[in-house]
Order: structure tokens, then sequence, then C-alpha cells
């Protein structure tokens, strides 16, 4: 894809969101208001063993973010340079929790950058009270059976709940 053919006011908001937290709606909704589309690009990402299916994934996403009028939800099972490709994106958007993640982000970046410089990548931090949420925390904390109300959306609370009692 040529330069020509990047829109710079579409950005996509790549992960596993396995399960999506509260601190990723954060960032969707600090995104949502600076670009007139984000796509927020669930990864199938089979070899990291998800608990939730690409299906389920993408349902629970399109519920989180259900308030957003300018956000899309998609599924993909390549590599993230040609999905941002084959959309015409012209921004990655890329969260920040910690100075511990920005090393493994600034490589991505770097290596995004490479193969598809058409796209820069945005970096953003959640507010504060969703700055140590993590997807795999909450997983682990779901299964066990605790509290995870305050960092998940309802709905997918509930699929927590159903996946861990069966």
């Amino acid at each position: 894809m040529n330069k020509a053919s990047v829109n710079k006011r579409l950005a996509v908001y790549p992960g596993t969101f396995d399960p999506i937290t509260n601190g990723h709606a954060d960032l969707v909704s600090r995104a949502a208001p600076l670009f007139e589309r984000v796509v927020v690009a669930v990864a199938e990402s089979s070899g990291k063993g998800p608990g939730f299916s690409l299906d389920e994934r993408i349902t629970l996403a399109r519920l989180a973010l259900a308030d957003l009028p300018n956000v899309e939800v998609r599924g993909f099972n390549s590599l993230l340079a040609d999905f941002v490709t084959d959309m015409g994106a012209g921004v990655i958007i890329r969260g920040l929790r910690a100075v511990s993640d920005f090393e493994y982000e600034f490589q991505l970046a770097s290596m995004n950058r490479h193969l598809i410089p058409q796209a820069e990548t945005l970096f953003l931090t959640p507010a504060e009270q969703y700055s140590f949420i993590s997807s795999s925390l909450v997983r682990e904390i779901g299964r066990l059976g605790g509290d995870i109300s305050s960092f998940v959306h309802p709905a997918v609370q509930q699929a927590m709940r159903q996946r861990w009692r069966k």
C-alpha cells in the first residue's frame, strides 16, 4: 500500500484482549476522540492459549465498547503489519501501563516502523486507577473466584464466571 492510501485518522489498537479490561476500554475511550475511526484488532494468538476463543473475545470487546460510535472491533490472524496495511490505517495505538512496558513496546514500535513505515505508533497511558490491571491478572483472579467487577465490563465478568464455573 502506498502512502497516498493511508488514513492518518484511522487507528488500530491491537491486542489479544483475553479478556478486554477496563484499562483497555479506557485507552480506547481516550483514542476515540482523536481519530475518525478506531479499530480494536483482536488477535487470534492461538499460541498464547487464550482463555476465550477469538469470537468470544470479539463479542466481549464489542459489548465493552458499545458506547463508542466510532470504534469497530475486528478479529485478525495475520501479521499485524499486514492487518494495518490492509485497513489503510496510519496509526497503531499501544498502551503503556508502567515504565517496565516501555522496552518491549519500543521494540515492537521499531519493528512495526520497519515493516510499515507509513504507520506511526502512538503510545497512550491509562487512567491511574487502571494502570495495574492486566488481562493475565484478571484471568487469574477470576479463575480463583475473586471479585473482578472493578476490572472488567459486567458482560466480561459474567462470561468469566460461566467459564470457570464449568
